[in-house]
């Protein structure tokens, strides 16, 4: 079933360039980056691309000690679904998000990617804090335009972007994929809680959640996507080669990069506190 037209989302600048190829880190060329909120929120890291990755943490690094779980087994419903109940991932995206702010649900899908990529392709050393540092820059966790993320996975409302059509700065992407994903069959959009475009989705479209199908507004699937897109190409998202490589083949963009750097290393460091 096509997906409606929703609320405007800032565009991917390269997220259907399936930049694989890179042998070393240079510096691309500056592509339009976001200027609606969340990500001008964000103040880019200064930090000089490809010489550093932010610090990496695991889902299995414990978070400080902090207030109780506020969200009851019943309440968490199919969320706590495979994630070992009060004692497993779900509390500890309880408890993560009471440090930095971000919703238990997001980092439960952020958590569940690393843990699946990590089993899949252990070189790749991806942490959900770089997931999470995506997340908040491309949809503010799913919850952009007055979305709220429900216990499920999806947003509220369907998060769509601009049309790609060559205006204002973004690229010119002709429709690929028949409106299915984004409800326009003139140009694409990218979709979802980490804006994918419909080419790269079909490419890249994962199952995060183990309900048989996979769907970009998902956030478990479109984490789990998101994942194995960085991991691709034996890349190891825990070097700093490898970490800028991988969010320049997400968005061929400096600043954006330094943006998710920005988020990322600000999560991690407040867990490792």
């Amino acid at each position: 079933m096509a997906l409606r037209s929703g609320v405007a989302l800032a565009v991917l600048a390269a997220l259907g360039g399936g930049v694989w190829g890179l042998t070393r880190v240079s510096e691309p060329e500056p592509g339009p980056t976001t200027m609606e909120i969340p990500a001008l929120s964000v103040q880019a890291a200064d930090v000089e691309p490809g010489t550093v990755a932010p610090v990496s943490i695991s889902v299995k690094d414990k978070p400080r000690p902090g207030a109780k779980s506020a969200t009851s087994a019943k309440s968490a419903g199919k969320a706590r679904t495979n994630d070992g109940g009060a004692g497993g991932l779900w509390a500890w995206a309880e408890r993560t998000g009471k440090i930095i702010g971000v919703p238990p649900r997001a980092l439960l899908a952020y958590g569940r990617a690393e843990i699946a990529i990590r089993e899949a392709q252990p070189g790749c050393r991806l942490s959900w804090a770089t997931l999470a540092g995506i997340g908040r820059v491309e949809s503010n966790h799913g919850q952009f335009g007055g979305a709220v993320l429900t216990e499920a996975g999806w947003p509220s409302k369907l998060i769509i972007g601009v049309p790609l059509n060559g205006s204002g700065g973004v690229r010119a992407i002709k429709d690929t994929d028949g409106g299915r994903y984004d409800g326009d069959t003139e140009v694409d959009r990218a979709v979802g809680p980490m804006q994918f475009i419909p080419s790269t989705w079909q490419r890249w479209a994962s199952d995060g959640n183990g309900d048989g199908r996979a769907d970009p507004q998902q956030i478990d699937d479109a984490a789990l996507a998101a994942a194995r897109y960085l991991c691709a190409g034996g890349r190891d998202m825990a070097s700093a080669k490898g970490w800028w490589e991988g969010l320049w083949s997400y968005n061929r963009s400096v600043e954006y990069a330094q943006k998710v750097f920005a988020i990322a290393d600000g999560y991690a460091r407040a867990v490792k506190q």
